[in-house]
């Protein structure tokens, strides 16, 4: 588990980018105040759901800054459903906005919505996720994160939990995976395939692996049939934060003490995540940054101005997490 400065230090962090569930529909327009651009830019942004404590606070980041920027804000709510993102994409074509950005529900089967968007000469920008097509010119650049990366260092981190554990033996892994075709699921998992099958094909083994689709009620599920066909797990990867948790009821339920009897590692970095940990339940956190809004902003103002950007923009490490990772996780270079 982590030091208790380093805890106290990343929860002030996560607590300050936590904020109420987004809208199940089109919120309408937001913009800032007037002067603050010359000339307001409208953007339509699709975001996936509200499935998640790192999904409000990504949501809440772009519409804190779509409105600090003077932006006009189309902002819906995807509840999870490709067909509904690519109804508001078509919505935001038709009523001529500047700059599409969307977080896709899953990497396939947006050819022909970009299509018609690179038709309308609308730039598309994608955040935190990225998607998967016939034409790398149908968007222009990805704000996110390297989930492979992220699973990586999963594993890494996971190998100073068993050390520090005192664990001996085999490792019998349960995966809570994301949403079934999105890429944080996809690549977070290939990253921790990487290193497990690198450094300990020998001794890990994942014995079970499902979608919890990113939800607290999705990981609560999921673990507890988990345990009932196979009792014997001793440690837990989860995608995010959320599923941990819901994953953490079940264990308790089936008289377990999650961190000890199952060791628990997760990724995101949210306030309810950092909670568990501290109470050891929870044993390491990988971070994945949720407040993409103020760089995005940056990103649309220069793709409405015709300027050149990187095809991939990484997300800015904050600076809680970077202190963390000194005593917590593996040498990371910012």
């Amino acid at each position: 588990m982590l030091s208790r400065r380093n805890f106290l230090t990343a929860a002030v962090g996560v607590a300050a980018a936590t904020g109420l569930a987004a809208c199940a529909k089109e919120d309408g327009t937001s913009s800032g105040s007037a002067g603050s651009a010359s000339k307001a830019i409208t953007l339509g942004f699709s975001q996936v759901g509200s499935e998640s404590g790192w999904r409000t606070a990504n949501s809440d980041s772009v519409k804190s800054a779509a409105k600090d920027a003077g932006y006009t804000l189309k902002f819906s709510d995807a509840q999870q459903k490709q067909e509904n993102q690519i109804s508001a994409i078509r919505n935001y074509i038709a009523q001529k906005v500047d700059v599409i950005a969307f977080s896709p529900v899953v990497v396939t089967g947006w050819d022909a919505v970009l299509k018609e968007a690179k038709a309308a000469k609308i730039p598309v920008v994608l955040t935190d996720r990225s998607v998967e097509t016939s034409d790398d010119s149908l968007y222009v650049t990805l704000v996110g994160s390297d989930f492979t990366d992220e699973g990586r260092r999963a594993a890494k981190i996971l190998e100073k939990v068993l050390e520090k554990a005192g664990h001996k033996g085999a490792v019998k892994i349960a995966q809570l995976e994301g949403t079934t075709g999105a890429a944080p699921a996809i690549e977070r998992a290939k990253g921790f395939k990487e290193v497990m099958d690198a450094d300990h094909a020998d001794d890990w083994k994942v014995v079970v692996s499902q979608t919890g689709d990113f939800t607290r009620a999705g990981g609560k599920q999921v673990m507890a049939a988990f345990l009932q066909s196979n009792p014997d797990i001793n440690v837990l990867f989860a995608h995010n934060d959320d599923m941990a948790i819901g994953a953490i009821q079940s264990i308790e339920a089936a008289g377990k003490k999650p961190g000890k009897d199952i060791l628990i590692v997760s990724i995101d970095g949210v306030k309810d995540g950092f909670v568990a940990m501290s109470e050891g339940k929870i044993n390491a956190i990988v971070e994945c940054n949720p407040l993409l809004g103020p760089q995005l902003m940056e990103v649309v103002k220069k793709v409405k101005d015709g300027e050149t950007v990187e095809r991939w923009i990484k997300t800015k490490e904050s600076d809680f997490m970077q202190d963390q990772a000194k005593d917590a996780l593996p040498t990371r270079k910012y």
